[in-house]
């Protein structure tokens, strides 16, 4: 995924030392892989690289083409870099960052190449997006990262039903989340950060099939939605934003546990982080730090058994850190500083982690005692499952809904 994917198709021809033709000895421009949004299997030219000759029913697809790219390119303002200097003449698949398949399966009904991908990645270009890209229905690809591209995301879109990335970051579009990213049906790519987009995120974002959602450094706002229980992404960036309210109480309880990395940091989130945290136990990269969460730590995160980095700096937590926490076998790196733990079970002590600027007696680098003496978010009621017995991972949503009370002795 992301941009690597086109040298990963160039780095395919040299190690297989394949060579191909299309057109009867016209060149392949760069590697071999699936196109079209259907799973085929098809070959990659194009992108100024020893470019086909179109022929037969392909040609009005590319005359479609030509008409969408060149509405672009005379929305396109400043081309510092000289990146559309080729984008002259009918012949798009010649055009540099443009890059053409032939997808050799009787499923397309055609006889030559489409579009089947832009990569104009460190172009420096400055303009808008039109309308008229959404004629190219074969396109599985847009990147555009590092640019200067302004406005939004056109409505027309939601027709791109091969597109499965989208990276649109590092540029400078603004505006509400743009919605009609989650209409293309078989979008699994989303980035959208370094951005200038806010406002509150929608409450369907979790509830497509997204396999991966950057929307970090923006200035989104408002809650994160409920949904977030249902996202089947593996990985998920909210970073550097400015959400505010509780991590979703559900979170972890419902849906696949197949989010690998989640990063909250630097938000303006207040509340507990939800015993359903334990959930995930795909989990790899926690970071909640810079925000305002309060609170124990569940003990539920113990069974986080693949995890590898928890960042809880720049918090309220309060507490003492329970061996359930600091025995995580795969845990590389852990830090709590600037909260205000009151101390660390036995295990913890031997982890050698940043444990600074909290309030635990007698280690260095503490807070003063009159920080320490008033708690915040001591009233803090977090929901917490009953456990007279072990914790027993795997079962929290059976604990939860039955919420058993010890018996009497």
């Amino acid at each position: 995924m992301k941009e690597s994917c086109l040298l990963a198709f160039i780095l395919h021809i040299i190690a297989t030392e394949a060579a191909f033709s299309v057109g009867g000895g016209v060149g392949v421009g760069v590697g071999v892989g699936s196109v079209g949004g259907g799973g085929s299997t098809g070959v990659w030219i194009g992108g100024g690289i020893n470019p086909p000759t179109p022929s037969g029913s392909s040609v009005s697809k590319l005359n479609i083409a030509y008409t969408a790219l060149q509405a672009w390119k005379s929305a396109i303002t400043d081309d510092p870099l000289g990146s559309l200097k080729t984008w002259v003449g009918s012949n798009v698949c010649a055009y540099k960052g443009v890059f053409c398949a032939d997808p050799q399966d009787q499923m397309f009904n055609t006889a030559g190449p489409i579009i089947a991908g832009i990569d104009l990645n460190h172009a420096n270009l400055q303009g808008i997006l039109v309308k008229e890209l959404s004629l190219l229905t074969d396109l599985s690809l847009i990147h555009l990262n590092s640019n200067r591209f302004t406005g939004t995301v056109p409505d027309t879109f939601e027709s791109l039903s091969s597109l499965t990335e989208l990276d649109l970051s590092n540029n400078h579009f603004s505006g509400p989340f743009p919605t009609t990213t989650l209409l293309i049906p078989n979008l699994l790519y989303l980035d959208l950060r370094f951005n200038n987009f806010s406002g509150p995120i929608p409450e369907d974002l979790f509830n497509k099939r997204l396999d991966a959602i950057f929307l970090n450094n923006n200035q989104f706002d408002g809650q994160i939605p409920q949904s977030l229980e249902n996202t089947p992404a593996s990985v998920i960036n909210l970073a550097n934003n400015r959400f505010s309210g509780d991590i979703p109480i559900s979170f972890g309880y419902i849906g696949g546990p197949r989010v690998k990395e989640i990063l909250f940091l630097n938000n303006q989130l207040t509340g507990c982080i939800p015993e359903g945290i334990g959930g995930w136990t795909d989990l790899q990269v926690l970071d909640v730090s810079f925000n305002s969460l309060m609170g124990h730590l569940p003990n539920s995160i113990s069974c986080l058994n693949g995890i590898e980095v928890i960042n809880f700096e720049h918090n309220m937590l309060s507490g003492v850190l329970p061996d359930l926490v600091c025995s995580l076998r795969s845990l590389v790196e852990f830090s709590v500083a600037y909260n205000f733990f009151s101390g660390f079970s036995q295990e913890c002590a031997k982890l050698g982690f940043d444990f600074s600027l909290n309030c635990i007696a007698g280690r260095e680098m503490q807070r003063p005692q009159p920080e320490c003496s008033v708690i915040p978010g001591g009233s803090l009621s977090c929901l917490r499952i009953p456990t007279p017995k072990p914790l027993v991972c795997g079962i929290l949503v059976e604990a939860q809904v039955s919420s058993p009370t010890p018996s009497p002795p």
